[in-house]
């Protein structure tokens, strides 16, 4: 004859359950796309009776390079640390800064070669969304961001040709490139 459970190890035997299927849910959509808030000015009516130091400041972003190429493309400064992503008009959709390694590219036009979904980086540090787009000192130079989102660790003398992102941006530049996408390094 089989022995009944009592009704609390059954309750306790579905939170257990339902807490884990809860907790794998909210890691799988850590993963995914996040959403984006949209930006929206104040038309010019609403804006005329506010307080001038009252506005909220827009953040100073920096102008797509001058002679960065034309058409949909990757642009990165070396100079300034940062990428545009631009479109088939010529207008950067998104731009944000990055860390570089310690092998820079040439000023040049490239292209994505290959992507990787992840791997450890040569540095050790498990990595994600890398497209390849050169070489340079014989080393591979690729776009990725860290899993965890962390900056990159020092160098110790290490040669290395990553160019780490935030994870968002990372996420953000896996999404818009593709193999054969341009890639235009500047000054």
């Amino acid at each position: 004859m089989a022995a009944l459970l009592p009704s609390w190890a059954w309750v306790t035997g579905l939170t257990a359950g339902a807490t884990a299927v809860v907790v794998a849910l909210a890691v799988q959509a850590n993963h995914g796309p996040h959403p984006t808030a949209a930006v929206t000015r104040p038309s010019a009516s609403a804006s005329a009776g506010a307080h001038a130091s009252g506005a909220p400041k827009t953040p100073h972003v920096p102008a797509l390079p001058d002679a960065s190429g034309e058409g949909r493309r990757i642009v990165y400064s070396l100079g300034e640390r940062r990428v545009w992503l631009v479109d088939a008009t010529g207008n950067a959709s998104r731009t944000f800064t990055v860390w570089p390694g310690t092998v820079d590219p040439s000023p040049g036009r490239y292209t994505v070669t290959f992507r990787v979904q992840s791997i450890k980086g040569s540095d050790g540090v498990q990595i994600e969304h890398i497209m390849y787009f050169t070489k340079a000192s014989g080393v591979n130079v690729a776009f990725s961001n860290a899993l965890d989102g962390a900056s990159p660790p020092p160098a110790n003398g290490q040669k290395l040709g990553g160019i780490r992102l935030h994870k968002q941006d990372g996420a953000a530049l896996w999404a818009f490139g593709d193999k054969g996408t341009p890639v235009a390094v500047v000054n």
